[in-house]
């Protein structure tokens, strides 16, 4: 049997190339994001609506306010989970003579048809949430379509109308997901003022003090259907902010007629 004998600069050279191939794989494993694709420069991902950050890098940045000088502000109330609050919100918005908009998730719609129903036979603005809530940056345009249009479908099939208005999400968005989404007729919305009430533990005054002394013509502000302190501090809300002269529309109301433009910082307004 023949032994072959490795010198020492045999030696050095394959312990060299050993630490090249391990630096090499540490950094493909951490160039990206937890699907394992490259990170998005695009945008600043916010995974909770506790962080309502507009990026600065993105060249399509959704509606985040609206150019407004006449004290009218919109409502908005996300639905992702449960509904028992729901009748409660009908019920308020009815009592204070106001029109709000509803950004439906496709596994709210599916479990709650009727009150789907409900909230179209009040007047209300029903906006498309996603199919299946997912992070709409790392599907593809086709994707992005499906999950609107198989959406809108099942409303349009509840209530005889079919949504103009997105909401993405998490609240991320980048411009493959802005620019499929307005091609397909829809307004991308986000809100300016966040009441942050998914947050267990947040009380009703800290609440009605993030959102009231910010309160400004054309803000639109982000609730949940099933809010932990929405009980206490949406009739407030409501009471306050009609006090100091505003008054509540839907976003489609809110939004300028014809022609419009968004800037870098989410302010919509009318084109030229």
């Amino acid at each position: 049997m023949k032994i072959v004998v490795i010198g020492k600069r045999t030696w050095v050279a394959i312990l060299i190339c050993l630490a090249l191939l391990i630096v090499g794989l540490a950094v493909f494993l951490t160039a990206g994001d937890d699907t394992g694709e490259p990170a998005a420069p695009t945008m600043m991902r916010v995974d909770s609506y506790e962080l309502n950050a507009i990026p600065v890098t993105s060249r399509l940045v959704p509606v985040y306010r609206v150019e407004r000088a006449d004290k009218t502000v919109a409502l908005t109330i996300d639905a992702a989970w449960s509904a028992d609050k729901t009748p409660f919100i009908l019920d308020t918005l009815d009592k204070y003579g106001i029109k709000a908009t509803f950004f439906l998730c496709g596994v709210w719609v599916d479990a709650y048809p009727d009150m789907v129903k409900e909230i179209a036979a009040r007047g209300h603005e029903i906006g498309n949430h996603s199919l299946t809530h997912p992070h709409m940056n790392r599907l593809s345009a086709e994707e992005i379509k499906t999950e609107l249009s198989t959406l809108d479908d099942r409303i349009e099939a509840l209530t005889g109308k079919r949504c103009t208005l997105f909401r993405a999400p998490f609240g991320e968005y980048n411009d493959t997901v802005v620019s499929t989404i307005r091609d397909m007729g829809y307004e991308v919305v986000q809100w300016n003022l966040d009441t942050v009430d998914w947050k267990e533990g947040r009380s009703a005054d800290t609440i009605l003090n993030a959102v009231l002394p910010k309160l400004s013509d054309g803000s639109i502000i982000l609730s949940h259907n099933n809010g932990y302190e929405i009980e206490t501090y949406l009739p407030k809300l409501i009471e306050q902010a009609q006090g100091q002269g505003y008054r509540f529309v839907t976003i489609s109301e809110l939004l300028p007629e014809g022609e419009r433009t968004v800037d870098s910082n989410g302010l919509c307004k009318p084109a030229g």
